[in-house]
């Protein structure tokens, strides 16, 4: 067999070409198709790639469903945390409920419930703090008779009441059981 000389290129690929780039220096530029043309394929290269490409392919889903699986624990983990603080301030009320000074303060206060001998006032505060007139007129010492719409400002004040937002409650006395708290008829 004879041998071939070797080509001049510095690779040993094939013949070079040489550019001058902006800065005048001189690049050796290997043309592409002899350079693809270099490369040899066998079957035990191309069977690797083929199962790495397979590989990829059937590993991709699972990996995916791996990281989504991660972040469902993720979440379901901290529901589980929010739900034992909601399970535990239920246990510190149910504690609450347990004592005697506790129930009674919630029925006074919810409930308006007083103790015997007491006398509960609840005070309806219809006017916002803003309305409230800072000075008053002085009080004059001279009777004026004023013309008037009594029935409408009888309505006006009956509605104002039925309405109203703001309650205060006045307890006066201290005996020892709760006792609803007892409403006059209108």
């Amino acid at each position: 067999m004879t041998r071939r000389p070797a080509p001049s290129s510095a690779s040993g690929r094939g013949p070079a070409r040489q550019s001058r780039s902006a800065t005048g220096s001189v690049a050796t530029v290997a043309d592409a198709r002899e350079w693809l043309g270099g490369i040899r394929f066998s079957a035990f290269t191309a069977i690797m790639l083929g199962l790495v490409v397979l590989a990829v392919l059937v590993l991709t889903p699972t990996v995916a469903t791996y990281v989504e699986q991660r972040q469902k624990i993720a979440a379901l983990t901290e529901s589980v945390q929010v739900t034992e603080g909601e399970i535990a301030d239920l246990e510190r009320e149910r504690e609450r409920w347990k004592d005697p000074a506790y129930i009674t303060t919630q029925a006074r206060e919810r409930l308006y419930y007083v103790k015997p001998g007491e006398v509960r006032f609840l005070v309806i505060d219809d006017l916002d703090d803003a309305t409230v007139p800072n000075d008053p007129e002085p009080v004059s010492a001279e009777v004026e008779e004023r013309e008037s719409d009594w029935i409408g400002g009888l309505m006006r004040s009956l509605a104002g009441a039925a309405t109203a937002q703001n309650a205060v409650e006045i307890t006066i006395g201290q005996p020892d059981e709760p006792q609803p708290a007892q409403t006059p008829a209108p």
